[in-house]
């Protein structure tokens, strides 16, 4: 293995080819174009950092579920979930936040980066309320650089292609792998059965 432990080695293999396209894109805040990705993105990754280490965890929702506050602001609720909570523990502590979109069929993705905090005003709430149920709290974020990213990995990788979707009985289920690992504990084909039901009566 040859492992690159100096600026100076990577810029060697990497430096020298970053066209102007490449950084003019970058923009301070969200642009009337930038605005048009994230209203119709219904899946961003939310990416945080904490004492602990780093996290990267899933958001989805309706496609404009994370609101555009003003140029500078993005808001987004916290949907029901398992309630580790790892992502809003790490703003808490860390207010740096990554973010990026993905809109299905666009192989453009959108990525923003800034600082965030957890915000828990009810009047606020209830502006995100869904099928009668309001988030526990809203995750605020500061913007500091909003920039879309090239289509090559989506390209690469066929995501939006059906013919590359895989069938759900090639992999182990949550209820397989909660067994495994909790020693039957937990999970199992019970699980597997009850989930569907109990997500769709928990999706808000």
């Amino acid at each position: 293995m040859s492992r690159i432990t100096t600026i100076d080695q990577l810029e060697a293999i990497y430096g020298g080819g970053i066209t102007e396209a490449s950084t003019a894109k970058v923009a301070a805040r969200i642009t009337p174009e930038y605005r048009k990705l994230i209203e119709g993105s219904p899946f961003v990754a939310l990416a945080t950092s904490g004492p602990e280490g780093l996290d990267c965890s899933p958001r989805g929702d309706l496609a404009g579920f994370v609101r555009i506050h003003d140029e500078s602001t993005l808001m987004m609720p916290d949907r029901r979930g398992n309630n580790r909570v790892d992502s809003l523990r790490n703003i808490v502590r860390d207010p740096r936040v990554a973010l990026l979109f993905l809109i299905p069929g666009l192989t453009t993705t959108f990525r923003v980066n800034g600082r965030a905090f957890v915000e828990t005003d009810q009047a606020l709430l209830d502006s995100f309320v869904v099928d009668g149920k309001a988030p526990r709290s809203v995750t605020v974020v500061e913007v500091e650089e909003a920039y879309f990213q090239c289509a090559r990995a989506l390209i690469r990788s066929e995501l939006w292609n059906p013919a590359r979707h895989r069938s759900a009985k090639e992999f182990p289920t949550p209820g397989q792998i909660l067994a495994v690992l909790s020693e039957d504990r937990v999970g199992g084909e019970t699980y597997d059965r009850e989930w569907p039901e109990r997500a769709a009566k928990t999706m808000w």
